[in-house]
């Protein structure tokens, strides 16, 4: 690996300790065996007891508070496991211990899985008056979320053998996949060097937003080659993801592929397909852009090598505590709260950003469970981006911050919303550093912003399309070939782009670094739907002015209380209109128009 690693966030480790000391740590051991008494003890009172539909509302509520209590604690060996493996992947003992926690909690759900499959059983009626009953206000959304799960349940037997299974099978391919990208050495060979210089992923991608044109290029070949080295296990890996989705569908009677993840996020077909639609519509804005953009390069023609190519020539880092000042006050010009939210991830080391090889690509926040505290993750290499996705995670952040007043049952939000916290955190940095710019400072931080929302909403619905297409084909037709693969992922990529910016060939295998694909098929469309979800209610903020905060702070610590639709009600919006989604592409035009503006202005023709 380089050794020359950026140091911007050198140092910056999390702190783990509120959940284990270590691998060996005896409270892991007395975690498991404390649980499983729990779980024996809780099968034991109420099994055969809640499908009859004989428990009182207070007996449900008995019911209720040990059943999520005793996951919560559940769940902390297995937040704990995934965080190290994720901090270093390319240790086998990590990856290991995670093996054995998941198996572990395998075995544990096991004993409680009657209690889901008992709920969606019991008579409709009783769970009419549970629903209704002001002592179990808390569990209202949980219990008819549950009950709407209703004709997808299998039997306990088989529900218990696909949990088990699952640790040696999708489980295990997921694993397989992190361990193979995050590891994976790309060969670089910079512009007149006599020698490559062996980089790990989130090096090479950064290089892709290099102002230097051969430089990115270089880039974007040792991407290509070192993805081509592993074509062959990843389209196996993603045909037998496919084939087992295909399985669980059947199983379970599922229609559509996608229709579990519409199920999990609590959102119905007509206003996911509304969004998608209007994603591929709007594409014109992709277009208009990115032909504006050319001019500016004085290229003739972009390609995926040109795609996040910088205005500005720029070798500018960002150092850590920049950073984390601009976010602070970013965050608090909008919500003192909110800001004294984020403070603690510094001041407790609740975030891990340091650059080292072997740690897994991408960012994300862990909720983990209300009684501890979330933690972020990314790796922090000192671009403007790294600003923007420290001040998305830190939205994720505040959110799993705020929503520990709920009980475990109702701490964590549905996808879609969950970027609305992520995606509003965005804003607000942007709207700060927009504001202390001058005009070509304004121009590449547009276009820095442009290109990113395009990268949430319109490659993320192009991607969500890509799924589609590769589920059913999969069904159809069985096992995709590499180029099958590579031609739809062309295809539904290019479609965005329309004759502003060109794929190149070597593009047709970067679908396989797609870790969402292989651990959470159909997530990408939350993406788009929080993008514009946040631009409307960004703009809705703007319109109402400091009255706002307060209103959207109160959203965030309901957690997962409501659904989707009932939370965004609290704000005026309807989830299932067409006019808010159009709004939120006329905010992305407007954005547009002032890129267009300012070009004319710093660089006039």
């Amino acid at each position: 690996m380089s050794t020359a690693l950026p140091v911007a966030a050198e140092g910056v480790r999390w702190n783990l300790t509120s959940l284990f000391g270590g691998t060996e740590d005896p409270k892991l051991e007395l975690t498991w065996k404390e649980c499983n008494a729990r779980a024996e003890a809780f099968a034991q009172n109420y099994r055969g007891k809640v499908e009859p539909g004989t428990l009182s509302a207070h007996e449900l509520l008995a019911a209720f508070q040990e059943y999520e209590a005793l996951s919560s604690e559940a769940s902390k060996p297995v937040h704990y496991a995934n965080l190290r493996f994720a901090a270093d992947t390319s240790d086998a003992s990590l990856g290991a211990f995670l093996q054995a926690q998941m198996e572990r909690a395998s075995r544990l759900r096991v004993k409680l899985i009657f209690f889901g499959l008992e709920l969606m059983s019991a008579p409709e009626a009783w769970a009419s008056d549970m629903l209704a009953d002001p002592v179990l206000e808390n569990y209202r959304h949980f219990l008819g979320e549950v009950r709407k799960a209703a004709p997808h349940r299998l039997t306990e037997p088989e529900e218990t053998l696909l949990e088990l299974t699952a640790n040696t099978g999708c489980r295990a391919w997921v694993r397989l996949h992190d361990e193979l990208t995050s590891n994976h050495v790309y060969r670089y060979w910079a512009p007149g060097a006599s020698e490559a210089a062996e980089m790990a992923q989130e090096e090479i991608l950064d290089k892709l937003r290099d102002p230097d044109r051969e430089v990115r290029t270089a880039a974007a070949n040792a991407f290509s080659q070192g993805l081509e080295e592993l074509q062959r296990p990843a389209v196996f890996l993603y045909n037998t993801l496919l084939a087992d989705k295909a399985l669980d569908d059947e199983l379970r009677k599922y229609s559509q592929p996608e229709d579990s993840r519409h199920l999990e996020n609590e959102l119905d077909v007509a206003t996911v397909d509304t969004v998608m639609q209007l994603c591929k519509e709007r594409s014109d804005l992709v277009e208009r852009y990115y032909l504006a953009k050319q001019g500016l390069l004085g290229l003739p023609e972009l390609t995926h090598v040109d795609r996040y190519a910088p205005l500005a020539d720029s070798k500018r880092k960002v150092g850590w505590d920049e950073a984390k000042q601009i976010v602070l006050d970013s965050f608090h010009a909008f919500s003192p709260k909110m800001a004294a939210v984020a403070q603690e991830f510094f001041s407790n080391d609740w975030i891990d950003a340091e650059p080292r090889p072997g740690k897994s690509g991408g960012a994300f926040c862990n909720y983990n469970t209300p009684d501890t505290h979330p933690v972020l993750f990314q790796t922090y290499l000192g671009s403007s981006d790294d600003v923007m996705t420290l001040a998305h995670e830190m939205g994720h952040g505040i959110h799993g911050a705020l929503s520990r007043s709920q009980s475990p049952l109702n701490f964590n939000g549905t996808l879609p919303l969950a970027e609305l916290a992520s995606i509003f955190g965005e804003m607000l940095v942007f709207e700060r550093l927009v504001g202390e710019a001058d005009d070509e400072e304004r121009l590449a931080l547009y276009a820095s912003k442009i290109e990113g929302i395009f990268a949430s909403v319109h490659r993320q619905a192009a991607m969500f399309r890509f799924e589609q297409r590769c589920h059913r084909a999969r069904r159809e037709t069985g096992e995709l070939a590499a180029e099958e693969l590579g031609d739809i992922w062309q295809e539904e990529i290019q479609s965005m782009f329309g004759q502003g910016l060109k794929l190149g060939e070597q593009h047709r295998v970067w679908w396989e670094y797609v870790g969402h694909f292989v651990f959470a098929p159909f997530y990408v469309y939350a993406y788009s739907f929080g993008e514009l979800l946040t631009l409307g209610v960004y703009d809705l903020a703007r319109q109402e002015g400091p009255s706002f905060a307060d209103k959207y702070v109160g959203i965030l610590e309901l957690g997962g209380k409501e659904t989707p639709q009932e939370l965004m009600a609290r704000l005026g919006v309807d989830l299932r209109s067409r006019e808010f989604w159009q709004g939120g592409f006329r905010a992305i035009e407007a954005m547009v128009a002032e890129f267009e503006r300012l070009a004319s202005v710093v660089r006039p023709s």
